[in-house]
């Protein structure tokens, strides 16, 4: 997985949420609990949080880097993020962008060999650029699915992701239904619905 890769799932994300009518952004992400505007946060706080775990010159293998994370609302998303809603969703998806954008930035300047934390492992760059491109996948299809969009991402990205962060999803099934499948939010014919999920973010080789 590469920066371009990462620059390609948030690009593609943009364009398609950029269609999404300005009335739309306050109705349900769909099988989650966050409205669309909650979740767009959710994603660009995701991938903020990816980039400044890079940060350090030498990050920290045990915790995260400590900005403080809130919630605005009971059951709203803990964010360092928070987009100023009077911008609406142009100024929204600017910041989006401009996280994925800090996130490609310290993938393609950061040294392979370094490590830095993550609850499902610690990783390298190219393991953050993978779960960058798996948050941004699987919540455009949340978002999607809420906004009333068709969300099909190509599939050699999905293939991948697939390959370097669930080495037990299957491969000869079709890739964007299997990491649906592999985070949760989608049968795949021969295989149990998951009603838990991982990653595993360490590097393999």
């Amino acid at each position: 997985m590469t920066a371009d890769d990462l620059d390609q799932a948030v690009q593609l994300a943009v364009a398609l949420l950029r269609e999404a009518p300005p009335q739309a952004w306050d109705g349900k992400a769909g099988s989650l609990e966050w409205d669309c505007w909650e979740t767009v946060e959710h994603l660009s706080d995701d991938l903020f949080s990816y980039a400044v775990q890079l940060g350090p010159r030498t990050p920290p293998l045990d915790t995260e880097v400590p900005f403080a994370w809130e919630r605005r609302r009971p059951g709203g998303p803990a964010n360092a993020v928070h987009a100023d809603r009077s911008a609406g969703h142009a100024g929204l998806l600017q910041v989006l962008e401009a996280s994925g954008a800090l996130l490609v930035a310290m993938v393609r300047t950061t040294p392979s060999r370094i490590r830095a934390h993550h609850i499902f492992g610690a990783s390298d760059p190219e393991g953050f650029a993978a779960m960058g491109i798996v948050e941004t996948l699987v919540h455009t299809h949340d978002l999607a699915e809420g906004l009333g969009l068709a969300w099909t991402p190509p599939a050699a990205l999905c293939s991948r992701t697939l390959a370097r962060l669930f080495p037990d999803a299957p491969r000869n099934t079709d890739p964007w239904p299997t990491l649906l499948w592999a985070t949760g939010r989608a049968e795949l014919p021969g295989h149990a619905r998951l009603t838990t999920w991982r990653w595993y973010g360490e590097p393999r080789r």
